[in-house]
């Protein structure tokens, strides 16, 4: 799931669970009104690259309520992709897919990619992506209409809490929450995960199945876990990769966030031990103790921050909050520690252009994170006391030393947010023993969504089985192990679930970029990470 991880200088894309919802929905609410038609697709070709093209990737768009309590009255316009399953004798049906967020898109990953990821699912599967409403291609689309070019509404980091500017840093969150407020009127009040539960029900009627399957990661099992809630009847097969604990993120979600800025300390205290284990693979940053290295880094980029006139879109010096930012993207895949290493490497070696290359990329789509906001402010239970933001910034510059000024501070914003979704579903979250079980994921080093979310999903559900993956990063399914991707494929096809207390052993090595030169950086900025790596880095 992605969190728009806002430092208290900005926000910075990292992926994190959130979204929620005030109150439970009504019988009533839970269901497609028996008044809705089924939205016709029509379908055409809409490709964007020779890989698309060739899989046949095929675009439509579904007229769906804006707000389901009035069917008849204002729509809105999800965009939706598929790519046909390459074995249509024997396929199955469709599989609809959400990469997480909240407001992730899907449409245009499938229009570059084809099937990508899901190639062997493809043969028995049509994929189907949807982009959620508000998001990416569907419209109307979250807009904040802020160019964070031109205009800062959160404060530069400061140091520690004692040097917290109260006032602008509050005044900032409000005004953010105002402009998003004027710029998006009544949508905000219509994009609960309840309500893309109904829109994906309504898109699993209109390509012509009579029951959903769906593959969901970090903050697309809550919307998965919705769905099974809402519609227990209406899906044949459910994963849930990097799941988090459904009743906690929508009722408390500070207890959430605390955990995963914990999730994120382990995560680069175990990046720091492999690095002084194999320091080739580490590019050799740190030496005997690379742990001690990155806070030097730190303090030195603090005391004067690093050049970066090698990248010459934006040449501005790197300063420590830039690294922390980098560095809690880049933890989000295990296929992205050599990136890290030698961009780490790099900045030891007093070059500081690798790391504003990354954090342009990683910071290019500010209309993503007004997505996040909208949706996880406008249905999870966030304190409105700005103080409790405030107190509990300074206890996680005690606790996460690393990482802290990325949660409550960053978070005043969301308590702040004036919108509520009045049809967001608050659970309970259970899935009575006449449906199918879902399939729940849980990596045991996942920073994202720790690994007792997925304890908790299985819990929660009742009827779940899970299956454990033991290594790090965010999310399991997709190349980082064959005992994973087999039991995924085989449950998805067949419905077949592997044995209670399955425990699988990932398969990503931890080895150098290739092409760079630790000592001077040379090669980085070229450099691309393994597309599962990015992708799990953008989720």
């Amino acid at each position: 799931m992605r969190r728009q991880v806002g430092t208290v200088g900005g926000a910075v894309v990292a992926l994190l669970v959130a979204s929620g919802a005030p109150a439970a929905a009504t019988e009533e609410a839970s269901v497609v009104p028996a008044t809705l038609t089924v939205p016709s697709l029509s379908w055409a070709a809409c490709g964007l690259t020779e890989e698309a093209t060739a899989a046949d990737v095929q675009c439509a768009v579904a007229g769906l309520p804006l707000d389901y309590d009035e069917p008849t009255g204002g729509q809105v316009q999800i965009a939706v992709a598929k790519v046909p399953a390459t074995d249509p004798a024997n396929r199955v049906g469709s599989l609809f897919f959400n990469f997480g967020g909240p407001g992730g898109p899907a449409v245009d990953y499938l229009q570059a990619a084809g099937a990508g990821l899901f190639a062997t699912l493809n043969e028995r599967f049509d994929i189907v992506a949807f982009d959620p409403r508000g998001v990416g291609q569907s419209t109307p689309a979250i807009d904040c209409q802020i160019d964070e070019r031109t205009e800062e509404f959160f404060p530069s980091p400061a140091p520690t809490p004692l040097d917290v500017d109260v006032e602008e840093l509050v005044s900032g969150a409000q005004r953010y929450a105002d402009r998003c407020a004027a710029a998006n009127g009544e949508l905000l009040e219509h994009v609960s995960t309840a309500n893309v539960a109904r829109d994906l029900d309504a898109l699993r009627a209109a390509v012509g199945d009579e029951k959903l399957s769906f593959l969901g990661f970090s903050y697309g099992t809550f919307l998965g876990a919705t769905y099974a809630s809402l519609f227990p009847d209406r899906y044949r097969a459910m994963v849930l990769d990097g799941a988090l604990d459904p009743t906690g993120y929508i009722n408390d979600p500070v207890s959430l966030s605390t955990a995963q800025a914990s999730g994120f300390e382990l995560a680069l205290a175990r990046f720091t031990q492999a690095c002084a284990v194999d320091q080739v693979a580490c590019a050799g940053f740190g030496g005997t103790d690379p742990y001690l290295a990155y806070d030097r880094l730190l303090a030195a980029a603090d005391a004067a921050p690093l050049p970066a006139d090698g990248y010459p879109d934006d040449p501005t010096p790197v300063t420590a909050d830039d690294i922390r930012a980098v560095t809690l993207t880049l933890l989000y895949a295990k296929e992205n520690w050599g990136l890290l290493a030698a961009v780490l490497a790099s900045a030891e070696a007093g070059d500081g252009s690798p790391v504003r290359a990354l954090l342009d990329l990683i910071t290019s789509d500010p209309v993503g994170n007004d997505a996040f906001f909208s949706i996880s402010a406008g249905e999870q239970q966030w304190p409105r006391d700005v103080e409790e933001y405030l107190d509990r910034g300074a206890e996680e510059w005690v606790a996460f030393p690393h990482f802290w000024a990325s949660f409550a501070y960053a978070e005043i914003t969301l308590g702040l947010w004036p919108a509520r979704d009045e049809d967001a579903f608050a659970g309970p979250f259970e899935v009575p023993a006449t449906s199918p079980a879902p399939l729940v994921i849980g990596t045991t080093y996942d920073p994202a969504t720790p690994y007792r979310g997925s304890l908790q999903m299985v819990e929660d559900l009742g009827n779940a089985t899970l299956l454990t993956m033991e290594g790090d990063g965010h999310t399991a399914y997709g190349g980082r192990s064959t005992c994973i991707d087999s039991a995924t494929e085989a449950y998805l096809v067949d419905v077949t679930l592997p044995a209670p207390g399955t425990v699988c052993t990932q398969e990503v090595p931890f080895t150098a970029l290739e092409g760079v030169d630790a000592a001077s950086g040379t090669g980085v900025l070229t450099a691309r990470p393994v597309d599962r790596g990015l992708l799990t880095a953008l989720r």
